[in-house]
């Protein structure tokens, strides 16, 4: 199985398309801009949405669904969050098919036209803080802390496998609170589980941080993110928590009696990520021979190819290894035994090496012989000779290790790219020859923002909230600068 990928260094975006489909992690589907996501990708997303569920849930929150359609005059009660979304939002303008005159075809149905059109959602806060309209009467109703996976679309002109694709998978949580100071702490909640998610299950490190006022979610007051960086240099939001205020309790008219008996509006916040995670971990982590996945968040953790020259061999290999495996799987770790006789063991061994997974393990007619087994770590590609009887305690040990030395690689690759500049030629010069995080002092006004975005293209990722204090000037309009922020291409 020649994997034949592009090599980063010579077009990182093709690489990144290449390995997406050859690994079969998803393709394009016959509706534009949309995605499958194929089996061994979406075992991956079902990982990422154990881990953040069980952490959401730790932590009180509880799961429900919504409806996917909304009425358009729900979207029209927040202004702000209506303008944010109104150019993606896809519209639903009737509710029946029927043959054409000539019978050849199908056509709308002009005389089933909806009374009023529904917004497939784009997200769902519209709907959500109508339905807490009914559940919330009073303080102890509080808080309500719910979260929804689910699917949204987002009318998207340039698409891109998981890192932007008209409809995708996600979670959104919605929480109402009967203080601010509740609210702002739930938020800082979910950006703190994002954060141990990315860097613990992921080995992804990120930055925390708050948004600009123009990089904000549409309808909050403050947006608080996690930025990473990917191996061509260029950032990519990998996930969001919002505190929206009373916004959204206004607009919906959510009250509550307090204990002294006075009517208050709730506070609230929202949060997110979505399939664009698998967007990050693959270009975190990948590399030209294919996916190196984090133990964590593998499908397979280990995999077992046996050489063997007839049936007999074979059935001598996976009579030898079935305590091994029976072993394995009582530790939780998820464990292959390759025996198909349709692919030699070249073929599976790059298949596995393109799929990234972590451990490989080849057992042929001389380790059966000396009680040994060939054990091939897939970040490293180095090879060992293990002892059977010590297998299970080394694959531990070596399933830990590469967890952790997968994140030092991505953390030294971040921190090694993350530069501070004074002067916006040294900016220009360090964004056209590096890319990375640049930390550089900034006026705090939009104007400056703006015109920094249109002659470099480089946004504010983030004011982060800890590590870049000091004062300065803005390195474009000389102005005085309280700390320094990121910037950086993103995706």
């Amino acid at each position: 199985m020649g994997k034949n990928l592009t090599k980063r260094s010579e077009d990182y975006s093709k690489w990144y398309n290449e390995l997406v489909i050859k690994a079969n992690l998803a393709e394009m589907s016959g509706v534009r801009g949309c995605m499958v996501i194929k089996p061994y990708g979406f075992a991956i997303w079902e990982k990422i949405q154990a881990g953040l569920d069980k952490m959401f849930k730790e932590t009180g929150h509880e799961n429900a669904y919504f409806p996917l359609f909304i009425p358009k005059s729900y979207l029209s009660k927040e202004a702000s969050h209506v303008e944010g979304f109104a150019k993606e939002c896809a519209v639903v303008t009737h509710y029946r098919l029927k043959n054409s005159d000539d019978g050849k075809s199908i056509v709308v149905d002009e005389d089933a036209r909806l009374e009023e059109e529904l917004i497939v959602r784009p997200t769902s806060e519209t709907i959500i803080w109508d339905t807490f309209r009914k559940w919330v009467q009073s303080y102890r109703d509080l808080p309500l802390l719910i979260n929804q996976w689910a699917n949204v679309v987002r009318w998207e002109m340039r698409t891109r496998l998981f890192l932007r694709t008209t409809e995708f998978l996600w979670q959104e949580g919605h929480t109402a609170h009967a203080t601010r100071q509740e609210a702002v702490e739930e938020a800082e909640l979910i950006l703190n589980i994002y954060a141990d998610f990315a860097e613990g299950h992921m080995a992804v490190p990120v930055i925390k941080g708050i948004k600009t006022e123009s990089e904000r979610f549409a309808g909050a007051e403050d947006t608080f993110c996690i930025e990473a960086l990917m191996q061509d240099g260029k950032a990519l939001q990998a996930g969001t928590s919002h505190f929206l205020g009373q916004n959204f309790a206004k607009a919906f008219d959510v009250k509550f009696a307090t204990k002294e008996g006075k009517q208050e509006y709730v506070w609230a916040t929202s949060w997110g990520v979505s399939t664009r995670l698998m967007g990050a971990l693959i270009m975190t982590h990948s590399d030209d021979n294919g996916l190196v996945l984090p133990p964590k968040l593998a499908p397979i953790q280990v995999v077992i190819v046996p050489i063997y020259k007839g049936i007999e061999q074979l059935d001598a290999i996976s009579k030898k290894i079935q305590p091994l495996l029976k072993e394995l799987k009582s530790k939780d770790i998820s464990v292959k035994f390759d025996q198909r006789d349709t692919h030699k063991p070249g073929f599976k061994f790059n298949e596995y090496e393109l799929k990234g997974v972590p451990v490989r393990i080849a057992i042929g007619q001389r380790d059966l012989e000396q009680g040994t087994l060939e054990i091939a770590r897939r970040d490293t590609l180095e090879k060992a000779s293990i002892d059977m009887d010590k297998a299970v305690d080394h694959i531990t040990e070596l399933l830990a290790e590469i967890q952790e030395s997968i994140y030092k690689k991505a953390e030294s690759f971040r921190d090694q790219n993350i530069r501070s500049v004074d002067s916006y030629d040294e900016f220009k010069e360090v964004l056209e020859a590096h890319g990375g995080f640049i930390a550089a002092h900034w006026d705090g006004t939009a104007e400056t923002e703006a015109q920094i975005k249109k002659e470099t293209m480089a946004t504010i990722r983030c004011i982060p909230l800890s590590g870049y204090e000091g004062k300065g000037s803005c390195m474009v309009s000389g102005k005085p600068s309280e700390r320094r922020v990121l910037f950086a291409k993103a995706y």
